[in-house]
């Protein structure tokens, strides 16, 4: 008898069911509607470039296409790693991440903090203006303003320390002069922008905590250590893990316009070995397997920074 109800009771409670979603879809129809367009965008560029992942395993021949091209299982990758160039271009990559990793990211972290202190507001809100600029500056036209800065000969810099009886920095010339003009560089272009998330995070801080600390007579500093930082901490875990998983991801315009045959010691990495290999020589197959590897140990670092957050009891991305 109650079995019976039951079945007859399943269909009308599934079509309940089915109701209450779509008047839940109908409702928030605009919201869904908005999603259609970065879901489109992933989808085209994101996900169906994959397929053209198969090339690392092929004989890729461009007039035979990724269906047409035979496939030769990982010969590509030991190629690749066979080569002496594939190890100082992993190598150059991780140094120049980490040391990105290093300096710059508490950058827009500290920078937050002290906008954040900041009570004039229309000076807070220019600083903040000043500070994003740089984002939206092509780093083609930076290119340029680094050379017409740090060049040995014409420079301005040098110029002031030539006019002070100094010799002139070889600022561009040798490497390790080169890879603090790098940091440097790369900090200014990006530590104004990477503010925008922390200063979100810093509007989240309960301002009762900071009332009951004044009436306990802590003062700006011991504000910022008790509460200021331990209430973005999840925001610094999270950014730090994503930071992580782009640690053998190197974009390819920084590198490629800040360098010469000089410094290539240092300034050789993923992203410019790929367009050698891949658009000027043509070796599309090789230029792909280094991308896949790149993508894989991405990958590696990604869940291996999480699992330490879960670890340390931080949210983590999942």
């Amino acid at each position: 008898m109650d079995q019976s109800v039951t079945q007859t009771k399943s269909p009308s409670i599934q079509a309940a069911v089915r109701r209450r979603r779509v008047a839940g879809l109908m409702k928030d129809y605009q919201l869904y509607a908005l999603l259609v367009l970065p879901i489109a965008y992933f989808l085209i560029f994101k996900y169906v470039p994959m397929y053209g992942a198969a090339i690392a395993f092929q004989d890729y021949s461009i007039f035979q296409g990724v269906t047409g091209s035979r496939w030769i299982g990982f010969d590509n990758f030991r190629e690749l790693f066979a080569m002496s160039q594939f190890y100082q271009v992993v190598r150059n990559t991780l140094l120049l991440n980490f040391l990105d990793l290093f300096f710059s990211f508490p950058a827009p972290i500290l920078l937050a903090i002290l906008l954040n202190e900041l009570r004039t507001m229309w000076f807070k809100k220019v600083a903040q203006t000043i500070l994003y600029l740089p984002h939206f500056i092509s780093w083609i036209i930076i290119g340029g303003l680094v050379y017409q800065m740090f060049a040995t000969k014409g420079g301005l810099v040098n110029n002031l320390i030539e006019h002070l009886g100094l010799p002139a920095v070889p600022f561009l010339t040798e490497k390790n002069h080169w890879l603090l003009v790098y940091l440097g560089t790369g900090i200014w272009q990006s530590a104004g922008w990477g503010t925008i998330i922390y200063l979100a995070a810093l509007t989240g801080i309960n301002k009762e905590l900071y009332e009951a600390s004044e009436v306990d007579g802590a003062g700006r500093w011991k504000k910022v250590w008790h509460i200021t930082l331990p209430g973005i901490r999840s925001t610094i875990v999270v950014m730090l893990i994503m930071q992580l998983g782009h640690i053998m991801t190197i974009g390819f315009e920084r590198p490629f316009v800040m360098s010469n045959p000089l410094v290539m010691d240092y300034a050789e990495v993923i992203s410019t070995f790929v367009y050698k290999a891949g658009l000027q020589s043509a070796q599309f197959s090789l230029a792909t397997a280094m991308g896949l590897f790149q993508a894989l140990v991405g990958l590696i670092f990604v869940v291996l920074a999480n699992t330490i957050a879960k670890r340390f009891g931080e949210q983590g991305l999942w």
